[in-house]
C-alpha cells in the first residue's frame, strides 16, 4: 500500500464525523433482506444468511439488482462495495437513488469496468427534472475490487456531495433560485444493480464483455441509511431539526480540509467534466457550469 494511500485513508477517517453526527435519525437495520427487495433476477442474487452481506452477478443469463423498500428525501447513505475483480470490460455497477417519475430526479454511482490491469472508472450523473448530461469521470485511486471500500451521497436543501471513503469528490449544489434544476421534491429509493453496459461502458464500447472471464460478481454491505423517510409531505423531510442533521447550516457546503480533498481529486484522478465539453454543448455549457460549487 503507498504511502500517498495511506495518508488518504487516514485523512478520510478524520473527516468521517464531518458527515455523521448524529445517529437518532439512522432507520437502516444492516439486514438486507428487511430493509431491501429484489429487484430483477432473484436466482442472481446471493445473500448471507444473516443478511449482512449481498452479491449480485451477471452472466449471459441475465444482471441482477436490488432495491429500498421505502422511498427518502433528502439524508446521507452510505454503501461499502467489492467491485467485479479482473477482467471486467463491458460490465457496469451501479449504486444509485432515483425517483422513477416521468422526469425523474437520480443520483448516480457508476463503475465502469475494465481490461484486466487498467484503472477503475466511477462516474457519476445527477437527474434534475428528468435532464441528465450531467455526468463526470474519476479514476479510482485504489484497487476497488481488493477490498470493500465506503461511497456515499450526502443530499440535502443546499448541495449533493458524492464520496469515497469520505473524500468528496463532485459537488452539485442547489442553484434552483438561480434556474437550475436541482432534486428537492421527489422522494427517491435506494437502488444498486450490475448489469451489461458493453455497448458504452469501457473505451465507448470497444472493449466488449468477454463472457468466458464471468460469471461477474459486485459485493455490498455495512449500508447506512441515515435519511427521511417519505410519509407524502415534503415538509417533513425539509424542515431543519435535531432528525434531519443534514439540513443545518454547518452542511451546507464544505469544510477548508473537504475542499482541499476536493481539489486534489479534480487535479490528479478527474478524467471528465461535462462542465468543460464545450464541444458536446456547441459553447453552451448548463448554466450551473458557471455558477459556485461552494
Amino acid at each position: 500500500m503507498s504511502t500517498t494511500f495511506k495518508f488518504v485513508v487516514f485523512i478520510g477517517l478524520l473527516i468521517t464525523n464531518t458527515f455523521q453526527v448524529s445517529f437518532s435519525s439512522v432507520i437502516s437495520t444492516g439486514d438486507f433482506n428487511k430493509d431491501f427487495s429484489v429487484a430483477w433476477s432473484p436466482s442472481h442474487v446471493y445473500t448471507t444468511a444473516n443478511g449482512r452481506t449481498r452479491s449480485l452477478k451477471l452472466d449471459q443469463e441475465s444482471g441482477s439488482g436490488f432495491a429500498s423498500n421505502q422511498m427518502f428525501l433528502f439524508g446521507q447513505i452510505d454503501m461499502q462495495i467489492k467491485l467485479v475483480p479482473g477482467h471486467s470490460a463491458g460490465t457496469v455497477v451501479a449504486f444509485y437513488l432515483s425517483s422513477d417519475q416521468p422526469k425523474r430526479d437520480e443520483i448516480d454511482f457508476e463503475f465502469l469496468g475494465n481490461v484486466s490491469g487498467q484503472p477503475y472508472i466511477l462516474q457519476t450523473n445527477v437527474y434534475a427534472d428528468g435532464n441528465d448530461d450531467r455526468e463526470e469521470r474519476i479514476y479510482l485511486w485504489f484497487d476497488p475490487t481488493k477490498n470493500f471500500h465506503t461511497y456515499s451521497v450526502l443530499w440535502n436543501l443546499h448541495q449533493i456531495v458524492f464520496m469515497v471513503d469520505w473524500i468528496p469528490i463532485r459537488l452539485y449544489r442547489n442553484h434552483a433560485d438561480k434556474g437550475v434544476a436541482y432534486p428537492r421534491w421527489q422522494p427517491m429509493s435506494i437502488k444498486a444493480s450490475l448489469w451489461n453496459g458493453d455497448s458504452w461502458a469501457t473505451r465507448g464500447g470497444k472493449d466488449k464483455i468477454d463472457w468466458s472471464k464471468g460469471p461477474f460478481i459486485a459485493s455490498f454491505r455495512n449500508y447506512k441509511i441515515d435519511a427521511c423517510p417519505w410519509n407524502g409531505n415534503p415538509r417533513f423531510c425539509r424542515a431543519e431539526s435535531s432528525t434531519n442533521w443534514w439540513n443545518k447550516e454547518r452542511y451546507s457546503t464544505l469544510t477548508s480540509t473537504q475542499r482541499r480533498w476536493f481539489k486534489w481529486v479534480r487535479l490528479h484522478h478527474m478524467i471528465y467534466d461535462y462542465c468543460q465539453d464545450n464541444k458536446r454543448f456547441q459553447n453552451n455549457l448548463p448554466k450551473e457550469c458557471s455558477l459556485p460549487k461552494y
